[in-house]
């Protein structure tokens, strides 16, 4: 019988003390706003399903890292260079565009400020609502226009030089029926009498 109770007693499991509630709370605060973000924000803007590990081994990594060095004696200097460190990470073997690239800022940004906190979920839910509520109106065109670009092959190239730039905007509009308001001419092939050219448009 005591065999038993101390088998029971040691299977038994202890409530969470407080540092342990507190790194679960901001750990669920920090991982709900990455999903809003990116199930809410990115996916509808962008229909890219490729980086959606990416995101979140990011975000989870870069919170646990900066929870664990902020519970040791750590420089300004050095807190902001091993943010660096990680915000400029990309990968060789395939390139990000931009966008996806500042996506991935913001999540590394959301686990970095939810990491040191310091148990001020308040606060920690301002500027999570602050990063969210900002890209949703910038993505959605509701604060500035939002412009997309393209780039396309082409074969006109009479048209291509600055004395035809009106009569350029116009065949454009006309050929892909979107509202083209620049272009940047990226390179020509005279062999082929063609141009790649990149096409701005609203």
């Amino acid at each position: 019988m005591t065999l038993l109770q101390e088998l029971i007693n040691t299977l038994r499991l202890e409530w969470p003390d407080n540092a342990t509630l507190t790194l679960l709370a901001r750990l669920c605060i920090n991982l709900f706003v990455v999903f809003i973000l990116i199930k809410f924000i990115y996916l509808p803007n962008y229909k890219k399903t490729d980086l959606l590990l990416t995101f979140f081994a990011f975000n989870l990594i870069i919170f646990l890292i900066t929870y664990l060095l902020n519970k040791v004696e750590m420089s300004m200097g050095a807190a902001f260079g091993l943010f660096a460190v990680f915000s400029m990470l990309r990968y060789r073997t395939e390139g990000i565009s931009a966008k996806d690239m500042t996506y991935l800022f913001l999540v590394i940004s959301i686990g970095l400020i939810a990491a040191i906190s310091q148990n001020n979920s308040p606060l920690l839910l301002i500027f999570a609502a602050l990063i969210l509520l900002v890209t949703f109106l910038l993505e959605n065109g509701w604060l500035i226009k939002k412009e997309y670009s393209k780039q396309v092959s082409y074969e006109n190239i009479r048209l291509v030089t600055p004395d035809h730039k009106h009569e350029l905007l116009e065949d454009l509009k006309n050929r892909t029926g979107l509202d083209v308001h620049r272009v940047e001419i990226i390179e020509f092939d005279f062999l082929k009498d063609s141009a790649s050219i990149t096409i701005y448009y609203y």
